[in-house]
């Protein structure tokens, strides 16, 4: 189920394009003491981008200039003091324009494929992809990108990207309790919105401040922070790093957002320190808690500033929240820091030239986050996906000439603030994040939004376009970040996180077949739809192997990748109680013991969260059914 070979050369992704070669590296800027001397005023950009990337004269004419106005294409003109390395340039050319490729194709696909199939099991008669509508249907092929969306906080005008994740979808796990064979499985009836009922049930987190912090340890959480945790975030500059922790000093740590910065910092230094939290006791005092108290009681302050800075303690306050197992906190934190960046970046001239860089890499993390709840959580959406086309994509920071080496110490000895940056700058996960969530949207917009169902007939072209995406998703992957596909161990905890990425996205693209396998039998006489079954399958198969290594990346994903566990050991469970699914499985064995290990695993999280709490009590239960049902068929 390829996508015509025709239309391949114009599948590219953000991936693949900063990483053409594996001597690619973020871009590290440094100045020299002369710019150092003129800062911040630099020489104007004159060329637009497309003449930039060709190395060819522009003739700066405006709006567009001759040679984009030969080449047909769109006329960009950056604003003057802003620098891109060459990788960047070729990101921001290419995304832009597969968006607009890709949806035309795939809209064009799909009314294509809309007229009758002369296939019974791939008529237009079967409908796939909402729980809610009934089987039979002869409504027409949807054509993705041109559906009203309905939903809460609705938008005057509703964005049209494809990589939008939609207001109303049935991607979350709980929908899944809907379908066919995993009803039965089910004692009670569970709402999808029950997770976020419970979340906003949830006793508020108390904390108090510490009379006085305990900085023994705080080189080392430091250290922590830019080796195990700024590689998810990417939002804080090592070589700056040194200016805000003296000026946290000269504070005492009591006011500023860099004394608010700092003390984030060393909470999510001592966090992953410590490993992931579901190690923990729950008796015990979550690490790096004290430092969050204290950064808690300068966040009023902080979050009345409209500014750059501001947005990013808001960022890495939601970090720590995710940390702690609380979703709809960091999702209340995230959408006031979505709202200072939808204000900031309205107008270029808000942000100032030194927080350009930080002001794009704050922007991809509120829209990386909210789009990972809204998977989950039927919330409000922000409305700062309405910046995505307008936002660029992450370069590098630039490294800071320090002149005062003075370093500050406190009664413990030095702090870390040597000449030498005290992290690396990092993107490699940061840019193929964003590629892969991008795609997770468009999957959610394009095969899960609720009203707008497809059949099989149409469902095909879209889900090859989107599988092959995502092999070329993978296929980009520098090799410092790119995991094997096999049973291979993987060591490297970016790699694992990005696996299961992987996986699960594949999953999502392919389980609507399952979906029409459930309804009807029926539908896997046809070999296309028992391959696509097969693919789901496998995927979720290669998700759910190695159980513990969901705590990799423990810090932004432990409750989405415990929800993601849930959603595949139901369909999973379903799988086995069907004739024709349940010999594309594993031996029954070893799937037992593959849905008992996700049980244990789950019940370790539950006590983190009600959300949590309520999933391992369903599966469990639903793992108790599921026995009864094949002991009393003689399976």
């Amino acid at each position: 189920m390829s996508p015509p070979q025709g239309d391949r050369d114009i599948h590219l992704d953000a991936v693949t394009a900063a990483t053409a070669s594996d001597d690619f590296q973020p871009s590290k800027k440094k100045r020299s003491n002369s710019d150092v001397a003129e800062y911040p005023r630099r020489r104007a950009t004159i060329a637009c981008q497309i003449c930039r990337l060709r190395k060819t004269k522009c003739n700066g004419v405006r709006p567009k200039c001759q040679l984009c106005t030969d080449l047909d294409t769109e006329c960009i003109y950056r604003e003057p003091g802003i620098k891109l390395d060459a990788g960047d340039k070729l990101i921001i050319e290419r995304l832009t324009r597969i968006e607009g490729l890709l949806q035309s194709s795939l809209a064009s696909q799909a009314a294509h494929c809309s007229l009758p199939s002369t296939s019974p099991a791939t008529s237009n008669d079967t409908n796939v992809g909402s729980e809610d509508t009934p089987v039979k249907t002869t409504s027409a092929a949807v054509i993705p990108g041109k559906t009203s969306v309905v939903g809460l906080a609705s938008w005057a005008n509703p964005p049209t990207s494809i990589s939008t994740m939609p207001k109303v979808h049935t991607t979350p796990a709980l929908h899944l309790l809907q379908w066919p064979l995993i009803r039965g499985l089910v004692a009670g009836p569970y709402d999808p919105h029950t997770l976020l009922q419970l979340e906003m049930a949830r006793e508020p987190l108390r904390m108090r401040a510490p009379k006085e912090l305990d900085l023994t340890n705080a080189t080392t959480y430091i250290r922590n922070f830019f080796q195990r945790v700024n590689v998810w975030y990417a939002c804080v500059n090592p070589y700056t790093w040194s200016q805000y922790y003296k000026t946290a000093m000269s504070l005492s740590f009591r006011e500023g957002s860099e004394s608010c910065l700092v003390l984030l910092v060393l909470a999510l230094g001592c966090a992953s320190h410590h490993g992931s939290i579901s190690s923990v006791s729950p008796d015990n005092e979550a690490p790096g808690l004290p430092y969050f108290a204290a950064a808690w009681d300068l966040l009023p302050i902080v979050m009345m500033r409209n500014s750059v800075p501001a947005a990013q303690c808001i960022i890495l306050t939601s970090a720590y929240l995710f940390y702690l197992v609380r979703p709809l906190e960091a999702w209340t934190l995230l959408s006031n820091a979505s709202l200072k960046l939808q204000l900031l970046l309205g107008n270029p001239s808000r942000v100032p030239l030194q927080w350009k860089e930080l002001s794009v890499r704050i922007y991809w993390n509120a829209l990386l986050y909210e789009s990972d709840l809204l998977a989950e959580l039927d919330l409000p959406h922000s409305g700062i996906v309405h910046f995505e086309e307008l936002v660029d994509l992450p370069g590098g920071f630039e490294e800071e000439d320090d002149e005062d080496d003075q370093e500050a110490e406190d009664a413990h000895g030095e702090i870390g603030l040597e000449t030498e940056p005290v992290g690396h700058d990092e993107l490699w996960y940061f840019l193929a994040e964003i590629a892969l969530r991008r795609l997770l949207n468009r999957v959610s917009h394009m095969v899960y939004q609720k009203d707008s169902p497809l059949t099989l007939g149409t469902l095909g072209p879209i889900v090859s376009e989107l599988d092959y995406q995502l092999s070329q998703w993978y296929e980009s992957l520098p090799q410092p970040v790119q995991f094997p596909l096999s049973h291979t161990p993987v060591s490297n905890s970016v790699q694992t996180a990005l696996r299961l990425r992987y996986f699960a996205c594949r999953t999502i693209i392919y389980r609507p077949y399952m979906l029409a396998v459930f309804e009807n039998e029926q539908t896997s006489s046809d070999p296309v739809v028992k391959e696509c079954c097969r693919r789901c399958i496998e995927a979720t198969i290669h998700q759910l192997e190695n159980i513990t290594s969901h705590r990799e990346g423990h810090l932004p994903y432990l409750w989405q990748g415990a929800l993601s566990m849930v959603s595949q050991t139901l369909l999973i469970m379903g799988a086995t109680m069907s004739p024709t699914l349940s010999v594309l499985l594993p031996p029954a064995d070893q799937v037992d013991l593959m849905i008992s290990e996700v049980v244990a695993e789950v019940e370790r999280y539950a006590h983190l969260a009600p959300s949590l709490k309520l999933s391992a009590e369903i599966i469990r239960d639903a793992e108790k059914r599921r026995q009864i049902c094949l002991r009393s068929t003689g399976r």
